[in-house]
């Protein structure tokens, strides 16, 4: 269905009483409609509409996924903790061939850069490890602050969330009455994460921890993050708007361009 310049699909559902529309995440449109109504309604509908639509357009753009590919070259640009270190990529082979931060310079054997898929790994395996080593250190004084159990800690690969938090299993202290309690759980952090500046990677480690009393996201959520962090939403939105332009792994292949290694 074409509208004002809009191309539609439409959704017949005999369930349904009124209208919808619906702006999906990579920016289909999509016109939910009532049985027995016209196209002539629908039309209107769409009409009436047209203004909310053109702007949750804009706003889709606005916040689309921006990030970039990487080359495994000589020089290349990679960032962490907001800081940037080029790569170097050596022709002998790296004990273990592990990634190393060398005199300011993240170091790459030849073997791994001419394979996009080890060499991604390798990478990943990087951002891990120091991941894992830097947010130890900070998981116990934002766990005091917040008042809530520390939990075990993992830096891996979470997809394209920044971080989750898995509860624990209820346990009875021996000898103890009362009801259960929850162990202290785990959190995920991305290894992506650790590319954004510490005040970034600060505010989602509060933010799981604040999981750790209070599932989902509602008042009570919000509420115990902003007594730990009140300028929490400030820092919410410099990571929505920073965590889009993140390289998330892709790697770019010389011979023939973009390689979706993931």
């Amino acid at each position: 269905m074409a509208v004002s310049g809009l191309t539609l699909s439409v959704r017949v559902s005999a369930r349904r009483r009124r209208f919808a529309l619906t702006v999906e995440q990579d920016a289909r449109l999509t016109l939910h409609a009532p049985v027995g109504r016209s196209a002539g309604d629908a039309e209107a509908f769409v009409h009436a509409h047209h203004a909310w639509v053109l702007g949750k357009l804009a706003l889709r753009e606005r916040t689309r996924p921006l990030h970039p590919t990487k080359r495994l070259i000589e020089g290349e640009v990679f960032r962490y903790l907001g800081r940037t270190y080029r790569l170097t990529v050596l022709d002998e082979a790296v004990r273990d061939h592990r990634v190393r931060l060398v005199a300011g310079r993240l170091v790459l054997d030849r073997t791994r850069a001419e394979d996009p898929k080890r060499g991604r790994a390798a990478l990943v395996d990087w951002y891990c490890r120091t991941g894992t080593a830097w947010a130890a250190g900070r998981l116990q004084p934002w766990a005091a602050r917040m008042g809530v159990p520390e939990p075990r800690l993992d830096v891996r690969d979470v997809g394209t969330r920044w971080g989750r938090y898995v509860p624990g299993e209820r346990v009875r202290t021996p000898g103890a009455y009362g009801p259960e309690q929850l162990g202290a759980g785990r959190m995920s952090l991305g290894w992506s994460l650790f590319q954004l500046p510490m005040h970034l990677v600060d505010y989602v480690i509060a933010h799981e921890l604040a999981h750790v009393r209070v599932a989902g996201h509602g008042a009570d959520f919000w509420r115990l993050l902003g007594l730990a962090l009140p300028e929490y939403a400030q820092r919410r939105a410099e990571l929505d708007e920073l965590g889009r332009h993140m390289w998330m792994g892709g790697i770019e292949h010389e011979s023939s361009g973009v390689a979706p290694v993931r």
